[in-house]
């Protein structure tokens, strides 16, 4: 997993400091036409041609016998059960396609969902230890231009240790949480954006699906670490939407404008 988050980092934080549109652009289109690729070959194109034109025949059925209640009946059930099939022609190619997807938007939601500390914005980061503790909390250590604006804090049953930060200048450096058994870090950024950020670090295999940006944490007394970095939106034709509306957008576009070399029909 981390490996792939290595790649992503590589690939994209070159463009870090330029408008995102500048890469999400390209990126959704390789998606829109890489998701027509995986539907050309998993969906039974032939079946779902049959079914659209049933779906087309039932509705003009409705259009024609508005004074047959019978008809009428019998081309909405048809409808329905047509939808039906539809939709299960569908769920095919659309499972085929869920575990990669999953996987790439947690990689682009590192560049582009947050943005890194502004200088002078204050963060708060939060240790959640896998025991509550009463004893005395981890000695937290920041790279320069990281100030430490507050003692730890307590919560959750003392599972929960925060601090208060405040990027002092543009920094990419490593949070110490010390132990007296040993230590643990977690990247910080502070500048402009977008860059590749790690909001939270985890333990979990299964946590680091969502959370992908750094490596997992080794057995240890921390189950994750997090900074509030602040949401991001993009910027494009005078909106501010979140990148995976914009996404969203540009792929659908590009399979609609694609689909016919594809040969595919949906």
């Amino acid at each position: 997993m981390f490996y792939l988050s290595m790649l992503f980092s590589a690939i994209l934080s070159p463009f870090s400091g330029f408008n995102p549109m500048i890469t999400l652009i390209p990126i959704s289109i390789l998606i829109g036409i890489a998701m027509l690729w995986v539907f050309a070959h998993t969906s039974n194109q032939h079946a779902i041609q049959k079914v659209k034109a049933r779906l087309q025949a039932h509705l003009y059925e409705m259009r024609l016998f508005t004074d047959e209640p019978v008809l009428i009946w019998k081309a909405q059930w048809g409808l329905l059960t047509s939808n039906a099939k539809y939709i299960g022609l569908m769920l095919v190619p659309a499972l085929v396609a869920t575990i990669p997807m999953i996987l790439i938007f947690a990689q682009l939601e590192c560049f582009y969902g947050h943005s890194p500390l502004s200088v002078g914005r204050e963060a708060i980061v939060t240790a959640h230890m896998k025991d509550g503790s009463d004893g005395p909390p981890p000695a937290l250590q920041a790279p320069q231009g990281i100030a430490i604006e507050t003692p730890p804090v307590r919560a959750g049953g003392g599972r929960e240790i925060s601090w208060r930060l405040r990027a002092t200048a543009p920094v990419k450096g490593d949070l110490e949480l010390v132990f007296p058994s040993g230590h643990v870090s977690k990247t910080i950024t502070a500048g402009a954006g977008p860059q590749y950020i790690s909001e939270r670090r985890v333990s979990s295999l299964a946590d680091q699906i969502w959370y992908p940006g750094e490596s997992r944490l080794s057995s240890g007394p921390v189950d994750w670490i997090e900074i509030n970095y602040p949401s991001a939106s993009v910027h494009a034709l005078g909106i501010d939407l979140h990148w995976l509306i914009w996404l969203l957008i540009i792929s659908m576009l590009s399979a609609l404008i694609f689909k016919r070399r594809f040969r595919v029909s949906f």
